[in-house]
């Protein structure tokens, strides 16, 4: 064999070898955003510069848990205890834009020089990699909140067991910069037919359910988002509409609101943006 054709040979088998080879961390560039995305294929952190997100005075119709989910964010920013928070409950009302409008928000009050508040998104699809995610950013001088949008999961899923050793379990633990917020329509993260399975065929049914619905307890925070009333959803309508100068009388807009809805079969927070939205396009006017 030929030194030029055993040349080419070797070059091909390192290829495929870098190609198998994980790959390596990323330099981790915390400064540029307050935002950031996770990407566990370059193990790196993509930064967001336009977040998708509304003002928090926008959000009507769950001061409650608005201001539970705000005071626990401003604890954890200020270096104190805080708890992981599970937001579920009814569609459309909100759960994801409150993280990121409290996390803008926690973030205006801090003092220039000091570190901000950082949020990073995870997928859910990748949640298996959260303990390469949470190694990169623990010995850093941030705080995290890990945000994971619409997490759940399905029959033969046993990626929960990653997220439940991540939370709370293991030697080392969460570390102490990091915090988790997850949403969710189901409040134990699991389809409720797969719970009743459990119970009817598990050879002790207790432990068996006890097993999958321990994931949603290492949240100390469960927020429930309910269905909203008709006042609240015109609240969200008349809110809108002055945070956009939307010149309509309020009587035809409510009006116009209601049968928005009607059509829609469904009052949220969701269908009142929509319906802004629709508004704003008719009025000529850009949000």
């Amino acid at each position: 064999m030929s030194e030029e054709l055993l040349t080419d040979k070797l070059d091909r088998l390192i290829a495929v070898l870098e190609r198998m080879a994980p790959p390596k961390p990323q330099p981790v560039r915390l400064d540029v955003a307050d935002c950031f995305v996770w990407n566990p294929d370059r193990l790196a952190f993509d930064p967001v510069s336009k977040v998708n997100r509304v003002d928090i005075s926008l959000i009507r119709g769950v001061d409650t848990v608005r201001d539970i989910l705000f005071d626990n964010t401003k604890r954890f920013a200020d270096g104190l205890q805080a708890n992981n928070v599970l937001l579920w409950g009814a569609r459309g009302m909100g759960k994801s834009s409150l993280v990121k409008a409290v996390h803008a928000s926690v973030n205006s009050g801090t003092p220039a020089g000091d570190h901000p508040l950082k949020l990073v998104e995870i997928h859910r699809e990748d949640i298996d990699s959260l303990p390469a995610l949470m190694a990169a950013i623990k010995d850093t001088d941030y705080r995290f909140i890990l945000f994971c949008d619409d997490l759940s999961f399905d029959h033969d899923d046993t990626s929960y067991k990653s997220l439940k050793a991540a939370l709370e379990g293991g030697v080392e633990g969460r570390p102490d910069n990091v915090i988790f917020y997850a949403t969710s329509n189901r409040r134990h993260l699991l389809p409720r037919d797969m719970i009743e399975n459990e119970r009817s065929t598990a050879i002790n049914p207790s432990e068996a359910v006890e097993e999958k619905v321990s994931l949603s307890d290492r949240f100390g925070l469960w927020l429930g988002f309910h269905k909203c009333s008709q006042d609240d959803y015109l609240s969200m309508i008349d809110g809108y509409a002055a945070h956009f100068d939307l010149a309509v009388e309020k009587s035809r807009l409510h009006a116009q609101a209601l049968e928005w809805s009607t059509t829609r079969g469904s009052r949220s927070g969701r269908v009142a943006w929509q319906f802004t939205q629709d508004l704003a396009g008719r009025l000529g006017k850009k949000l």
